[in-house]
């Protein structure tokens, strides 16, 4: 059995002669179906993820995130955030590889880096919640946390949302003030400022911070639009919310993964609340999202290894369409099956 490994050059190429732009229209709308075919029960939803957290002078979490479609395929993402990767190795904040198995075999299809395909995905996630819940005319993005996330959240909301400027804010200033170059190829206003001022001004807030585990809210409640709407992105472990408790009790909360709202999103605030509905189903039902496009609403973001596997389709499927992968044979194929040491050379 050979196995397509992408490698760093072919995700690049593939973003070059492709195009950033037609890569996130291919991802938002290839979710969107997804989650209104999951929404429909033409799917089944994705196990919460599991993996092992690390503390003390290493805070982060390696994670685990598979999906299977049977009779097709199983998608696993193996991703780790690790908050200092930067200041101590280097790298960046979410590591991670996505690879593909074989449903009746088992085998090893293909293998490849998962951190560009993660963060589009994740900001295409927001822009299918945002094009349901956010006013069409919403000029204003509001953006807290400046980090790589932050580029592609801006990018995917500037494909659905008629954008024009971005109000951005980080601890950190240095990533704050660096933004504006990161995202120039939006051509869109940038400016920095703080959280007070970007809320109280933006149509789609989103929040993509590194906040530690019990150190929320990042924003404050007031004063805000009426319509806005936030996509909560950066509470992604047990602990860790971003959102004061006094906004999500007025807002409408839908989550992108039901499984896992309770024990790593914004829901770990109201343990007795009953759910929001799923971003799944607002998509099969989109009626019932525009009720409330006037109000405040909020997408709780935990990551979804749905969307996983639907992205490492849309990657699979360009690298095919431009000839892009190398085929290895890393599977072990012995010349009797029933001698796992009969490998041929």
């Amino acid at each position: 059995m050979q196995t397509k490994i992408l490698r760093q050059r072919d995700i690049k190429q593939i973003l070059s002669v492709v195009g950033r732009d037609a890569i996130m229209d291919r991802l938002i709308e290839e979710l969107h179906k997804g989650f209104a075919a999951l929404g429909s029960g033409e799917f089944d939803e994705a196990p919460p993820r599991s993996g092992f957290a690390r503390s003390a002078e290493v805070p982060g979490v390696i994670e685990f995130m598979p999906y299977r479609v049977p009779g097709v395929g199983v998608t696993m993402k193996t991703i780790s955030y690790s908050p200092h990767n930067y200041q101590r190795f280097r790298l960046p904040t979410v590591v991670g590889t996505v690879s593909r198995l074989d449903d009746d075999s088992g085998s090893l299809i293909a293998f490849a880096d998962a951190a560009v395909i993660t963060a589009m995905r994740t900001g295409a996630v927001s822009a299918v919640a945002s094009r349901l819940l956010a006013r069409p005319d919403s000029s204003t993005l509001a953006l807290i946390g400046a980090g790589a996330q932050a580029v592609t959240q801006a990018h995917a909301l500037s494909r659905v949302l008629p954008m024009e400027r971005i109000l951005v804010s980080d601890i950190d200033q240095g990533h704050a003030e660096s933004f504006a170059g990161r995202v120039a190829f939006l051509g869109l206003t940038v400016e920095v400022t703080d959280p007070e001022a970007a809320v109280a001004a933006a149509d789609v807030l989103t929040t993509v911070t590194s906040v530690p585990a019990g150190r929320g809210p990042v924003v404050p409640p007031e004063p805000r639009l009426p319509h806005l709407h936030v996509n909560a992105v950066g509470a992604d472990e047990p602990g860790k919310t971003e959102l004061p408790r006094v906004l999500l009790e007025s807002a409408f909360i839908c989550v992108d993964h039901p499984g896992q709202a309770r024990t790593e999103g914004e829901f770990q605030q109201f343990p007795d609340r009953e759910l929001g509905p799923s971003l799944a189903s607002l998509c099969a039902a989109p009626s019932t999202a525009a009720a409330h496009i006037d109000s405040l609403s909020v997408l709780d973001s935990t990551g979804s290894a749905f969307a996983d596997h639907i992205a490492f389709d849309v990657l699979l499927g360009f690298a095919d369409e431009l000839g892009l992968g190398r085929k290895a044979a890393i599977g072990a194929t012995p010349e009797d099956v029933l001698d796992p040491y009969s490998l041929p050379w």
